[in-house]
Order: structure tokens, then C-alpha cells, then sequence
């Protein structure tokens, strides 16, 4: 049994992952606790699945511009330094 953890405050996330040895014994489990009470909340219990890969919409990174279009590299140094850079030009 896998019982994934909050990485901040290290208390448990709401849910578990069992591996079973067959899927008989994991059709059986599934019918017998899906529904079934525990401390006065109702259990899920599914089968998982894999998270999808790509296609989603997944955020640029802040900034302008459109997703995917080439970012420009940030100027190393500080600012004052690029300032005087700048005016040595």
C-alpha cells in the first residue's frame, strides 16, 4: 500500500494506492469497499489510471507573449550593472 504525503505538511493526501495480486481479488475488493463507511465519510474505491500526457492546457510561465513563442534570455548581472553596460555603449 502507497499513501502519498503532502510535501509541506507531511500529513496524508486523502487517498491510497493498493496493489492486489490478481484482478479477481481487485474486482472483489472494489464491489465489497466502494460505498462501504469509515469514520462517517463514504469510501471510492476505482481501479487507477494513468495521468494524460500532453494535450492539456499547461500555463507559458508567466510573462507576455503567446505559449510557445521563443523567450528572449534575461540579461546577466545585476540591474544596475546592465544599466552601466548600457550607457558604456
Amino acid at each position: 500500500m502507497t499513501l502519498p504525503t503532502d510535501r509541506d505538511t507531511g500529513r496524508a493526501r486523502g487517498f491510497a494506492f493498493v496493489e492486489l495480486t490478481t484482478a479477481e481479488a481487485a474486482t472483489a475488493a472494489m464491489d465489497r469497499l466502494n460505498g462501504h463507511e469509515l469514520d462517517g465519510r463514504a469510501l471510492r474505491v476505482n481501479e487507477a489510471t494513468e495521468k494524460p500526457t500532453g494535450g492539456g492546457f499547461r500555463p507559458a510561465g508567466g510573462g507576455f507573449g503567446a505559449a510557445g513563442a521563443p523567450r528572449r534570455p534575461r540579461p546577466k548581472g545585476s540591474r544596475r550593472n546592465l544599466r552601466a553596460r548600457k550607457r558604456g555603449f
